[in-house]
Parts: structure tokens; sequence; C-alpha cells
């Protein structure tokens, strides 16, 4: 294939009930110049058969069969023969709206752009069949130096548009010369876009949304307890500190909002632990809990941190107190809304 403007990478693991909608929603894009490189992750069920039957009727469709070795390997191994100008990533159990590859290829060519960052939808399935949508998006602005950037990411990263790769449109010839590849870690879209980011200077954000994120599938990964969350979650904010340094950007917007974002993520962590699927005993429960509370960097957020919504005011205030107690039955409460009521904590997610 010739003149491929855009390689559109799309990992698949036991995806078979998603992705068709997932392909059908790239073929229909109203930009025809892209190669699909679909990459079968050593799945168990249907879905690589299902991607082999569209690529023999699809030429821009090319399915790469490997031994499982995660998300980040199979991005990685396709950017390996990737062709195009542009790199878009896609997660094969989302979907996308069709002039999506188009007109973030056009603002890219307009200013010959680095990265391109769209606004997207969360849509949270409480049931089969209904939803709620959250749709997150900034502004329509283009950035054509390092410093303009680097002082507004926060804004960015306040709306979650510079965590994950699928509402984005990489330069093929920056992250080439740039080494850069997918790390063999659980979360692996943050540790990426933090290497884009780091020495990235021209970049241009549409106010569109175009990428419909889905979640709450029983499934999904990001349900199951994770004994290691706590350290992952200590592991990204260090991160961003050393992001932060690295741009030496210390204005008071961006470290408030480091700091807010770390303990909004705390939450979630001593949520983490109460939910049922920890096999700890109460009292491991609490321990645990306990080290989080009396973690130094808790501290220091909660110092600089200023949130948003009553109902996250409400939140730390256990963790103000280092209320080992309060803090484990407030725990248990996010955690029952999480399992029972799927619309409730979607609302109420979307307004912390």
């Amino acid at each position: 294939m010739s003149d491929v403007k855009i390689s559109v990478i799309m990992p698949v693991y036991k995806v078979e009930k998603y992705i068709r909608k997932a392909i059908e929603s790239i073929q229909n894009q109203t930009l025809t110049e892209f190669e699909f490189l679909i990459v079968d992750d050593g799945t168990p069920d249907n879905s690589g058969k299902i991607s082999d039957e569209y690529a023999m009727k699809d030429s821009r469709i090319h399915v790469i069969h490997k031994e499982n070795g995660g998300a980040p390997s199979a991005r990685n191994t396709a950017m390996d023969i990737a062709k195009g100008k542009y790199y878009y990533f896609m997660d094969s159990d989302d979907w996308a709206e069709p002039t999506m590859l188009q007109d973030m290829y056009d603002l890219a060519e307009k200013h010959q752009l680095e990265l391109v960052v769209a606004g997207y939808y969360i849509d949270t399935y409480y049931d089969d069949h209904n939803y709620i949508t959250t749709e997150l998006s900034q502004p329509d602005q283009v950035f054509l130096s390092q410093q303009e950037f680097r002082e507004q990411a926060y804004r960015l990263f306040d709306m979650n548009l510079l965590y994950t790769p699928w509402n984005k449109l990489y330069s093929a010839k920056y992250i080439n010369d740039h080494n850069l590849r997918f790390s063999n870690t659980f979360w692996d879209d943050f540790p990426f876009n933090l290497s884009v980011v780091r020495d990235v200077e021209r970049v241009g954000i549409t106010s569109k949304k175009y990428y419909h994120f889905m979640r709450a599938r029983a499934e999904s990964e990001t349900t199951k307890y994770r004994s290691d969350m706590y350290h992952k979650r200590e592991e990204e904010h260090q991160w961003m500190l050393d992001l932060y340094k690295y741009w030496q950007i210390k204005d008071y917007k961006s470290m408030e909002m480091i700091h807010r974002r770390y303990i909004e993520r705390v939450v979630g962590c001593i949520e983490n632990v109460t939910t049922p699927n920890c096999t700890l005993s109460t009292a491991e429960k609490k321990a645990e809990i306990h080290k989080i509370l009396n973690n130094p960097n808790v501290t220091r957020a909660l110092r600089m941190a200023q949130p948003r919504s009553s109902y996250m005011k409400l939140m730390l205030k256990p963790i103000k107190w280092k209320n080992v107690n309060l803090a484990y039955m407030e725990g248990k409460f996010i955690s029952s809304i999480k399992g029972k009521n799927v619309k409730l904590f979607a609302s109420l997610k979307a307004r912390r």
C-alpha cells in the first residue's frame, strides 16, 4: 500500500463480543488512506479469527498473530512495521466516530503537529443495553512552542486528555526519532504519553469528540482487586513530579493539579483494599489503609490540593483525619455502590 497517511494499531485479546464494532468503526472512516494493523495477542477466543475474516475482505487490514505478551508488546510489534505518517492507537472493545481520522489528520497537516489531542466520550454501561455518557474535551487550541504547551498542560491533564493513547494522533517521525515505545507494565498508556509530551513542541487540541471508551464491563481488568494499586499510584505521582521538574514548571495551578489528582486516586486505593475481591482479613485491610494515610506524600498532597466538589471534600475527610476506621467504612461504601449501582457510581465519579 502506498501513501499511507495513518497506521491504525489495535491489540486484540478476548474481545469477540465487541471487536466487530471496533473494526467497522475504522473501516467506515471518511479518511480511507490508512493501514489497519490488528495484533492478535494470543487471544484464546475467536477475536483473531474474526479479525482474519475482515482482513480477507479489506486489503487495508493486516492481522498479526503472536504469542500473548500484553497490549504494550502488541502495540510495539505493530509500530515496528507501521508505514503511516501518523500513528493512531485503538482499543478493540471501543469504537470511533467516522470523521475522527480525517479531522485529526487535517489538523496535524495544517500546523505540522507532532501530537493531536481530541476530546472523547466515556460510555459507562450499567446493564447490557443502557449507559450514561460523560464527555471530556478542551477548547480548540494550537501550541507551536514547547513553553506554551508546558505552561498549559495542567488543563489537559486535569481533563484526563493526556493519559490515554486513543484520543490522540502521533507523528510517526517524532515517535521514532525519540525511540519511543510502550513499556511492559500495567497501565502502560500513561508512561508512554509522558514520554511523548516530555519534549514535544507542536501540539494541537480539538474540542471535537470522536472516541467512545466503553466502561463498566464485568470482565474489565480495571474492576479487579490489585494488590499493587497503591504502589502504582505512587509511581505515577512521582512520574508527574519528575516531568514537571524536567519542564521547570512549578506554578501553583500545575502543582495543585498534580497533588489533587494524586489524592483523589488515594480514595480509589482505599476502595480497592476494601473491595469484596480482596482476600485480606479486616485487620490486614485496616493495616494497609493505615500505611496509606500515614504516607508523607498523602500529607503533602492534602496541604496542596483544592477539591472541586463537595463530594470529594467529604471523601477526603477520613484521610485528613487519618481515621483508619472511617476510611475503611468509606471504602466499603464506595465499593458497594460500585458493585450494586454502576449508574450512580459513574455519576459521582464524573462530578468529583
